[in-house]
């Protein structure tokens, strides 16, 4: 009997050759019926893409059609993979497609669609390009070849963007180094924003500051901070003259000859190279390149080994001489900056004075 033969022996008689005859028939009609039943079910619409990916490959097993009917089923399994999102088995059985027929100008489209969809812009390109050979008139391939153009151009001043953020990012925390800086995790940016410090021409350090009013916890911003500056000169703008009273101030404590400035010793998160470099380039670019910080040497820094070591004022409010510079205050070895400066304004003509001094008061 026909149906018990070994694979790949000769049939040895006309009636088994009747039988493979018989059996080879039923095996295509049922390939073509599940191809039509594939069809019927994309027609259905998506709860019931997944039937027709079912009827398509049990079509495809069958293996009884001709090259040119199996290079249809795999473009057909394709395009219903495309709509499923399913980008990866969609070029691959586009590719399965082409290799049945090299002129299939539908697995083509569906291969460099797929590889559009996956970012593969190089083997998208090349796809339509095959394709066009086949039939250079094509006008589906030649729009998605137009758009797979425009993203290469988008992904390459992209590329640039990153690559010249990266470089500024470096360049920056090497200039905080520098100078013994010490970044910390931010505080109060729900009143700062995501602000950084920028780095003119000169190689000077230019910072956004924020200034707490710490008996009341509102606040002053001062945009551009130069490194080189003294706190006095932005203290007397601030508090000149002609300056008009702060609104919760009601016993006009807060002028110019009354008002000092603080800092916390030795608080706050220290950020790692990596750290410091992730916050740099937040908000600049939508992504960096992968592994990107991988590649950077981590500097393991944390509070307890490198700062509370260095000074005995731990915690405690340190008054700000307003005849130094920005500069002299960002290098004290207990100043922690919490990603941009930020200082504490009291008066000594208000009541919480004393209490602040006397270290009873902590921040929120």
């Amino acid at each position: 009997m026909a149906l018990w033969m070994d694979a790949g022996s000769d049939p040895i008689s006309e009636s088994e050759k009747a039988d493979l005859e018989a059996i080879a028939a039923i095996k295509e009609a049922a390939a073509v019926e599940l191809k039509e039943q594939g069809n019927q079910f994309v027609k259905m619409g998506k709860k019931h893409y997944n039937d027709a990916i079912d009827c398509y490959t049990r079509a495809i097993n069958q293996k009884a059609l001709s090259d040119s009917d199996h290079s249809v089923l795999f473009a057909n399994r394709a395009h219903v993979n495309l709509l499923l999102g399913n980008y990866r088995r969609a070029l691959s059985d586009s590719e399965e497609a082409i290799k049945f027929c090299s002129t299939n100008i539908k697995a083509y489209y569906r291969a460099a669609k797929a590889a559009f969809s996956l970012n593969l812009l190089a083997e998208a390109a090349s796809l339509c390009q095959r394709g066009l050979e086949q039939v250079p008139s094509n006008d589906e391939l030649k729009k998605l070849l137009m758009q797979i153009d425009l993203r290469r151009k988008e992904d390459e001043h992209q590329k640039a963007q990153v690559l010249q953020a990266v470089a500024s990012a470096k360049e920056l925390s090497s200039a905080m180094e520098n100078r013994g800086l010490k970044l910390g995790k931010g505080l109060y940016q729900e009143l700062t924003g995501i602000r950084k410090p920028v780095l003119d021409k000169s190689g000077i350090l230019h910072w956004p500051v924020l200034l707490l009013y710490a008996e009341v916890m509102s606040s002053d911003f001062i945009e551009d901070f130069c490194e080189t500056d003294m706190f006095s000169s932005h203290l007397d703008i601030m508090f000149s003259e002609d300056s008009q009273p702060l609104p919760w101030d009601e016993y006009h404590a807060y002028t110019r000859e009354a008002v000092e400035l603080y800092y916390q010793a030795g608080t706050g998160i220290l950020l790692s190279n990596k750290e410091v470099l992730k916050y740099l380039l937040d908000g600049t670019v939508k992504s960096v390149p992968e592994g990107f910080f991988d590649e950077e040497k981590d500097s393991g820094k944390d509070l307890d080994s490198s700062v509370s070591h260095l000074s005995t004022n731990y915690g405690k409010w340190i008054h700000i001489n307003e005849k130094k510079t920005l500069l002299d205050i960002l290098r004290c070895s207990d100043y922690i900056i919490p990603a941009i400066p930020v200082f504490f304004v009291v008066s000594k003509k208000s009541e919480f004075y004393k209490l602040f001094r006397a270290g009873k008061w902590s921040p929120p």
